[in-house]
């Protein structure tokens, strides 16, 4: 499966003396990383540790809004990679849920032309899975599978015919590409501003309940289980799901799922702050979700972390809550807040956070997974662990600043990214 731009020069360079850790690889020991034209070509045990400072695998993330073609005031391919390079990203998905939506292999083209010349890092696109993903009819699958779409999502909105997603399933087969799926039932979420729960109740805002997500879990993976073909579950949010989604693994159904930092940090609790850049779909959730999650990743039941990162313009968010559009940015941050909220209060281990934000994701999506080993294309990231910044908006490299960080004081930095054997972004 095909990857877009980040192409260029390939870099020479050693990273001397560094805890490298790679838990795909089983590697946790200090070494010296020899990098010729882009690829590993020398791990030497090494005595000189830097405190703080290590270097793993660098991150993909198989969710990202780009907002191109249509809204490039919000995002765009050059701005967005920008921000993923700085995330310590090597490689991002994006959505397809555009104006117009990427539902033709023309739309597709022109997307891949402009990410061949604008893409900081290698950028793959997901295209429809129905026409302007109206829920109505299939896109031409195979045709934009052989133009380089990199998988298949209505992202934004579920495919609500159970018969036309198990005829996508099948067709998926023959398109040898991902399905991913965004879980919610609109009938039950319909107008709904947050979790529906007391907080809800207590600020007078519609709920959004969490059988509106896990009724749809339900019936995809059903559907995946009665074609037997994979399916990738979007942006988790409920117990109930992550409950579906390991029975379904045990049952021996190909399901794959994944979380958001968002979701891993926060319940609905936060929006009593009634800050728009905590609204997001699927809404944050209850404290015992939160948990379903993060037991989730630990056990592996969710093999990828995902920012579902959503830009917005200023003006957009700063309206009422309830009037405010859902999601927010994540590219930037996504790292240092799981080590600050999750890894330091020893949640997960630092292992586990590495392991599904990278080779986890790109596993699910077909993709090599990034890995620090001779012979191996350099992709990088080089964190230090005791570094303490402040986020600010003036600081993204992201168009938009539509961040729920914004202020937060965070441990753990990204100083070094190496994408493709191209050192795209230092600190």
């Amino acid at each position: 499966m095909a990857l877009f731009g980040g192409n260029g020069r390939k870099d020479d360079f050693v990273l001397g003396g560094m805890r490298v850790v790679d838990p795909a690889e089983g590697i946790d020991e200090v070494l010296t990383i020899t990098v010729e034209k882009g690829v590993i070509t020398s791990l030497e045990p090494s005595a000189a540790a830097s405190n703080g400072t290590i270097v793993a695998p660098a991150f993909v993330d198989p969710h990202v809004h780009l907002r191109t073609p249509g809204r490039e005031d919000e995002e765009d391919i050059a701005s967005g990679t920008r921000a993923a390079a700085a995330g310590g990203y090597c490689a991002i998905l994006a959505m397809p849920n555009t104006d117009p939506v990427v539902d033709s292999a023309a739309v597709l083209g022109a997307l891949i032309e402009r990410a061949e010349v604008e893409a900081e890092i290698p950028v793959g696109f997901l295209a429809a899975i129905t026409k302007r993903q109206e829920g109505a009819e299939l896109t031409e699958m195979i045709e934009l599978a052989e133009r380089g779409a990199a998988g298949f999502t209505d992202d934004g909105k579920p495919v609500q015919s159970a018969g036309l997603l198990r005829r996508a399933l099948q067709y998926r087969k023959v398109a040898d590409r991902p399905i991913a799926l965004h879980c919610e039932e609109p009938a039950l979420s319909r107008s709904g501003q947050m979790h529906e729960g007391t907080v809800s109740a207590q600020l007078g805002f519609h709920g959004y309940p969490s059988v509106a997500e896990s009724v749809m879990v339900g019936r995809d993976l059903a559907l995946a289980a009665n074609e037997g073909e994979p399916v990738h579950l979007m942006h988790l949010s409920a117990r109930e799901s992550v409950d579906a989604l390991r029975r379904a693994q045990a049952a021996g159904v190909a399901a794959t799922g994944e979380a958001t930092p968002h979701h891993l940090c926060l319940t609905d609790e936060a929006v009593r702050n009634l800050d728009s850049n905590l609204k997001m779909n699927p809404p944050l959730r209850a404290e015992d979700d939160r948990d379903a999650l993060l037991e989730g990743l630990r056990d592996g039941t969710i093999a990828a972390i995902a920012t579902d990162h959503a830009p917005h313009a200023a003006y957009e968010k700063d309206v009422p809550f309830e009037e405010a559009p859902f999601g927010v940015t994540g590219l930037e941050t996504a790292f240092a807040v799981l080590n600050t909220r999750i890894v330091e209060p020893g949640v997960l281990p630092l292992t586990t956070v590495l392991e599904r934000m990278s080779a986890g994701p790109a596993r699910i999506f077909g993709l090599e997974p990034p890995r620090i080993a001779v012979g191996a294309p350099a992709n990088l990231v080089v964190l230090d662990l005791d570094a303490t910044w402040c986020v600010a908006a003036d600081e993204f490299r992201s168009r938009s600043s539509n961040s729920w960080l914004i202020g937060a004081t965070l441990k753990g930095k990204v100083v070094q990214t190496v994408a493709g054997g191209k050192i795209v972004f230092a600190a």
